[in-house]
């Protein structure tokens, strides 16, 4: 059963990150339209998707398509540019990247 990303929050974001171990390299800050905002933190590997107090960790796929995908058994994000598609079928969210983080 998927977890749901229906609660984005703004107020849980700030507090949770990734452990220092992981190594992210990236931290970017997406609005969805009508959920909210989550973050997304990512290195060449692996991904972190965070969703108000809960965290999706998810891995990089191999794939001609553009964009840069990463997933694991509930979902799927793809990352072009500044747009960021979750897919958690049936549900399919696209948001857009923010400035601040």
């Amino acid at each position: 059963m998927a977890v749901p990303l229906l609660n984005l929050g703004l107020a849980g974001l700030l507090a949770m990150s990734s452990p220092w171990w992981e190594n992210y390299e990236h931290r970017d800050r997406y609005l969805c339209p009508d959920k909210g905002t989550l973050v997304l933190e990512r290195n060449e590997s692996q991904a972190s998707l965070i969703s108000g107090h809960s965290r999706f960790t998810l891995f990089r796929e191999v794939s001609e398509a553009p964009g840069l995908r990463f997933s694991n058994e509930a979902m799927r994000l793809i990352l072009r540019g500044d747009e960021l598609t979750v897919e958690q079928l049936p549900m399919i969210l696209t948001c857009v990247r923010t400035e601040d983080v």
